[in-house]
């Protein structure tokens, strides 16, 4: 039986499922992921004469916002989307406009295959940021996108 190695964290792609205008291998190119986490609310309960422990009951999953990075692009699919989302969150309209995305993010190894997947459901975008401009840094502009979305589910 051969000897198992864990997957190398740096080599992934991040698909947004539902956005028009996607084009290529660029924009599914990000030099960061985080929030992939899930943890589960409690709730204390004390039962009168049981003072040895307290029961921790189950509430419900809690999700952190999901955080992407990447060098700075110009007229994307995505900062469309991005930009329809935070137009239409202000507009008093009763036909919705904006639809949230499901977004695939895929964990690959050295011949470009998946090893391991995370289907995000329901994100929509909250904050839109680039990094500072500095004269004396020689750095790329980072673009930072943060979202929220309803849960998400291991795939591969």
């Amino acid at each position: 039986m051969p000897a198992y190695y864990p997957p190398a964290s740096f080599h992934f792609k991040v698909e947004f499922l539902g956005v028009s205008g996607m084009s290529g291998d660029t924009e599914q190119r990000f030099q960061e992921v985080s929030g992939l986490s899930v943890e589960v609310e409690t709730e204390e309960l004390r039962e009168g004469g049981e003072n040895r422990f307290v029961y921790k009951l189950p509430k419900r999953a809690k999700y952190p916002n999901l955080v992407l990075k990447r060098g700075l692009l110009t007229n994307t699919a995505i900062l469309g989307w991005i930009k329809s989302a935070m137009t239409s969150y202000f507009l008093a309209s009763p036909i919705p406009r904006f639809v949230p995305a499901d977004i695939l993010i895929t964990l690959m190894d050295e011949t470009e295959n998946g090893v391991a997947a995370w289907k995000v459901y329901q994100a929509y975008p909250l904050k839109w940021s680039s990094s500072d401009f500095r004269a004396s840094d020689n750095s790329i502009v980072i673009e930072t996108i943060e979202l929220a979305y309803q849960y998400f589910e291991r795939t591969l």
